[in-house]
């Protein structure tokens, strides 16, 4: 029988009080659920989660990618950032870049965006081992078992899944080494149809059994460098060797009297906190969430914010960002003088602050309240599409959101983390006392620069509207394309020509998106939790395969 596969989505928030999981595949959802009833907790169900999309989403995500993580101790009330992405290898420089006539001008990126050049250390095996180490209950093993059997006895590709998969058969699969290995017979398998991945469950069990070691310093590391440089790149089994995931202190904002919390640079989670200081100075609660008036405020906050983070996003072991003065209630003052209530300006550039980073996105939170917002992703779909031969996975392109201008801050050079696009979010509240903070909401939006625009959008219809989280996501969203200051507005079907009309009148450069190409407004996840009876209140988006889950 043939179905029809239309993309349209109506759903009620999902309520439940033992664990929730919120992800784009219901079988990863089932993976993490099953996690927690075999008593794991956040950490090792989004891991569970995490490795599970990698084989029923490899079009977004994966072992050859990076990931990100804020967890939310609820014994402690505090809250712990992990970076798991990886650096620039030893040996790639830009001369090396210029002699391969990958340099079109200084502000570009690489022109070949699936250049094995592309290609930064893997760090979300690291982030994975790291997580469940520092926070999990069980082994690697328990928490990579379902994943395995996915990969081993194969699962139906999901409509949404399927779209985007025949799209990369195009667009990298065919052409890089070993992409066919992703494939079936060399096409995309249909939506429905049953793909195996034997390659990447041997991946998973050499992982379960040897850990970190046994992906950066073994077999595995092995393959990749040398499927690396046969493609024509420079990564070594000494780059492998050398990565290490790393803990760093969450940088936060205080909107409405929530704190949001963000990874900290060179992730651009900074992105979503300087709009939503701009915006703290807006009463955006009166104000229809779909009209123009609101809409024209987010869009030149976000423009704003894109401006300094172009200018001052990059890795802090190479060069000083001042996040403080940057999150400063004083900056956030002088930046918002700059937005015209009644035209856009498109031309905004960074500021100065005056001293004193394709992906899936998952959230879960255990029935204990300990929360886990974790983002892993290839970059552009399965990134380069490069395969290490016979492991099941595809390598990142990352390094493509390097600058190849030497006086930026996100400037390539050997060892170097790349600006990043993937963000995991999380809002808590002080408790009566104000002795320490509680969980209100772990969630996220996928989607390269649409990220912090989505988290924006998505924190405040939480916060200034107080609608339930699939409500939230379920609502129409703008895209500044590229996450280019001044780049043009994409609006979903469902804002309504009145303002839309109204925003080009203003100055804004519009147009419409529908159908599939929703997927550029990012696909969000968001668990509440409601403090006072622990029920926990899900949603997921609409433009994705996925669904929110309670445990029973």
């Amino acid at each position: 029988m043939r179905f029809d596969y239309s993309f349209v989505s109506r759903r009620s928030p999902v309520l439940g009080r033992r664990g929730m999981v919120a992800t784009s595949q219901p079988l990863a959802v089932a993976a993490g659920l099953e996690t927690l009833a075999r008593g794991g907790n956040a950490a090792d169900a989004a891991v569970a989660t995490a490795a599970a999309l990698n084989v029923t989403e490899p079009t977004s995500t994966g072992i050859g990618g990076d990931a990100f993580a804020l967890y939310f101790d609820a014994a402690t009330g505090r809250v712990a950032a992990l970076n798991g992405s990886g650096r620039a290898p030893a040996a790639l420089t830009l001369d090396r870049v210029r002699e391969a006539g990958l340099v079109r001008d200084p502000g570009s990126p690489m022109a070949d965006p699936y250049h094995p050049y592309t290609i930064t250390v893997p760090g979300a095996c690291s982030a994975w081992c790291e997580l469940v180490a520092r926070f999990g209950r069980l082994s690697m093993a328990q928490v990579l078992e379902p994943a395995v059997h996915l990969a081993e006895e194969g699962f139906p590709v999901a409509p949404v899944t399927a779209h985007f998969w025949a799209r990369a058969v195009d667009r990298q699969l065919a052409s890089a080494l070993n992409g066919l290995e992703l494939t079936i017979n060399g096409r995309a398998p249909r939506p429905g149809e049953i793909f195996r991945n034997p390659g990447l469950a041997r991946t998973f069990r050499a992982v379960a059994e040897g850990g970190i070691e046994a992906f950066y310093r073994g077999e595995i590391a092995e393959a990749i460098a040398a499927t690396v440089q046969q493609a024509g790149g420079c990564l070594t089994v000494e780059d492998l060797a050398a990565h290490e995931a790393t803990w760093e202190e969450p940088i936060n904002c205080v909107y409405r009297g929530y704190r949001v919390w963000e990874c900290p640079p060179n992730g651009q989670g900074l992105t979503a906190l300087l709009a939503l200081n701009i915006l703290e100075g807006y009463d955006l609660g009166t104000m229809d969430p779909l009209s123009a008036e609101r809409l024209h405020l987010q869009i030149e906050a976000l423009r704003l914010a894109f401006a300094d983070a172009r200018r001052y996003i990059a890795d802090p072991a190479h060069v000083p960002i001042p996040i403080s003065e940057l999150l400063s209630p004083v900056y956030a003052a002088e930046r918002r003088k700059l937005i015209d209530l009644r035209r856009a300006t498109p031309d905004q550039k960074p500021g100065t602050p005056v001293a004193a980073s394709d992906t899936v996105y998952l959230s879960v939170v255990d029935q204990d309240g300990n929360a886990c917002s974790f983002i892993n992703s290839n970059y552009m779909g399965f990134g380069t599409g490069i395969v290490p031969k016979g492991w099941g996975f595809s390598l990142q392109n990352r390094g493509h959101n390097f600058s190849l201008d030497p006086t930026h801050p996100n400037a390539l050079a050997p060892g170097k983390r790349p600006y990043h696009t993937i963000i995991p979010a999380l809002i808590t509240r002080p408790i009566s006392d104000g002795s320490r903070e509680q969980l209100f909401a772990c969630f996220g939006v996928m989607g390269g620069f649409m990220q912090p625009q989505g988290h924006v959008q998505v924190a405040c219809a939480l916060l200034d509207d107080g609608v339930d989280p699939q409500s939230a996501l379920d609502r129409p969203r703008f895209c500044i394309l590229g996450g280019e200051a001044a780049g043009e507005v994409a609006l979903e079907e469902g804002i309504g020509s009145a303002a839309e009309e109204h925003l080009a009148a203003m100055g804004h450069a519009v147009r419409k998106v529908s159908g599939y190409e929703r997927a550029l407004f990012g696909r969000g996840q968001v668990i509440i939790r409601d403090e006072e009876n622990g029920i926990l209140i899900g949603g997921s988006d609409p433009r994705a395969d996925g669904l929110a889950m309670a445990g029973g």
